[in-house]
């Protein structure tokens, strides 16, 4: 497997996947998170100008699609019920897909993400119990609830390296 920046002529693949995701979570209980027609081409597209749209490539098709970048989120400015492990600088994932469910895929995605920073950040809905799981199994740890813009709660993780 390999992870590059995703381009335009990705966009209709990775929507797909997103498109995939968004059913995955229905079929287990996630109802709340991505909805409609989120996330939207123009978000997708506005990603891959800033170049933190990423793509994980296995056996020559696109089996992931993820936003990663090094810096502040906004989103994590304010943590409650719980703290963030550190105040270093850190890594970002956001949207993270699968376009199959097989076994080590998002796995490979976030620890890319991690070898690039040595501090990751994520967050999650509550009721995303495979990604909460998964989380946990990599080793993250659960530091609190963080808000959407729009309001909505998310799990938020964090692990560190450093």
């Amino acid at each position: 497997m390999k992870i590059q920046t995703a381009q335009d002529s990705d966009i209709p693949h990775i929507l797909m996947i997103y498109n995939q995701a968004k059913l995955f979570m229905r079929e287990t209980g996630n109802s709340d998170q991505w909805v409609g027609t989120y996330p939207e081409e123009s978000l997708l597209r506005e990603d891959i100008i800033n170049k933190n749209l990423y793509i994980c490539i296995d056996k020559e098709d696109i089996a992931a699609s993820f936003f990663f970048r090094i810096g502040d989120d906004p989103t994590y400015a304010t943590i409650v019920n719980g703290d963030w492990l550190n105040d270093d600088p850190y890594g970002v994932i956001h949207r993270l897909a699968v376009a199959r469910h097989e076994r080590g895929i998002a796995t490979y995605c976030i620890d890319w993400a991690l070898s690039r920073c040595g501090n990751l950040r994520i967050d999650t809905h509550e009721e995303n119990r495979p990604m909460r799981n998964l989380l946990d199994k990599l080793g993250f740890t659960e530091c609190g609830t963080i808000y959407l813009p729009d309001g909505a709660p998310r799990i938020a993780y964090q692990k560190t390296e450093q």
